[in-house]
């Protein structure tokens, strides 16, 4: 049986054009293998929630029309093209309705390739569109589901910004960690001159594969993460996102990444967070720390000083105003424009 939606507000009369929207994020914050309430091993991430960079989409439906009859602008989102194709299913059974075809439009500006969920993105906001245009919410789980379906693993960008240990591939969340992360200022930068990382041709190690030591570690990561954010430890906080960054490295190979946590020590920063699907980084930094303003400058000529591009300082919710200013975008934000890997640092 098909659990309820939430019902959208939605006027009488002509079809509605459903609106949606996702945001993007900043990389990990911790990434590896867990455990889950069954004691079952499965891989999991927290990410760092950024505000700014979205992805947004409008969804028409066509009644009476095939429901693989399906366009979409930009046409090489094949994602969330899928996405939409399952929302439609999804949704016209909730609503006792035929599935149809329909035309999704995207727009966003996110940065492809750089480990910021711009696919995830896409897709999110696509489901959250074609629901809207049938008056309806979906529930995060059920977005969380179809994501997976649409992309066979996905970030938690349906949640909201809440840290939660994500099982990406799975599409549950394995812990809610608090309402919210402690208030972190965030000089973030690009790793290998900014090209994308293909991570398919990454080695990849199962859950299954992964040693007791392995699994002990990271859920000794996620156990020192709750404390943080339960006490608001922005330092401890630093400490875990240094210590999955450096566990990444055993794979990803970024060479700037010893300048990086380099860096970080000695603007006393609380730590360095590095996509572990990409090339976007960030120095983490206590707000509430001692000539905050002072770190933060130094920190963005000691990134000049070994060549390694910073891109803008932010608060887990706004951008600072002394960060860098935005140069340009690499992911086109016009819909008839074609997505291009993204290699210039601004964003």
């Amino acid at each position: 049986m098909i659990p309820a939606a939430h019902p959208a507000v939605s006027g009488a009369g002509a079809l509605r054009t459903g609106t949606g929207y996702a945001p993007c994020h900043h990389g990990e914050i911790l990434q590896g293998v867990f455990l889950d309430g069954d004691g079952r091993r499965c891989a999991g991430l927290v990410t760092l929630p950024m505000a700014g960079p979205g992805s947004h989409a409008e969804f028409l439906r066509r009644p009476g029309t095939a429901p693989d009859a399906l366009t979409a602008l930009p046409a090489d989102r094949t994602k969330a093209m899928l996405a939409a194709a399952l929302t439609v299913a999804e949704c016209a059974e909730r609503a006792a309705q035929p599935p149809c075809g329909g035309e999704l439009r995207l727009t966003g500006d996110i940065p492809v390739g750089l480990g910021m969920g711009s696919s995830t993105s896409d897709v999110i906001a696509t489901v959250r569109a074609v629901a809207d245009s049938y008056g309806l919410r979906l529930p995060a789980d059920t977005v969380a589901r179809l994501a997976v379906r649409a992309e066979q693993a996905c970030d938690p960008l349906m949640m909201d910004g809440r840290p939660v240990l994500f099982a990406q591939r799975e599409g549950k969340v394995l812990e809610v960690l608090g309402p919210a992360l402690p208030p972190l200022v965030v000089v973030g930068c690009i790793l290998g001159g900014g090209a994308p990382v293909d991570t398919l041709s990454l080695p990849v190690r199962t859950p299954a594969e992964a040693d007791a030591d392995h699994v002990r570690a990271f859920e000794r990561l996620r156990a020192l993460l709750r404390r943080a954010v339960a006490t608001g430890d922005v330092q401890l906080l630093g400490e875990v996102a240094t210590a999955s960054a450096w566990r990444g490295q055993q794979v990803l190979g970024h060479p700037e990444f010893d300048a990086l946590t380099g860096i970080a020590r000695r603007v006393g920063a609380a730590g360095v967070q590095i996509a572990h699907s990409g090339a976007v980084a960030g120095l983490l930094f206590d707000p509430a720390a001692p000539s905050l303003r002072h770190r933060v400058r130094s920190c963005l000529r000691a990134l000049d000083s070994h060549g390694i591009p910073a891109t803008r300082t932010f608060t887990t919710t706004k951008e600072i105003p002394h960060g860098p200013a935005h140069r340009g975008v690499d992911r086109p934000a016009g819909p008839d424009t074609a997505r291009r890997p993204a290699r210039m640092p601004a964003f």
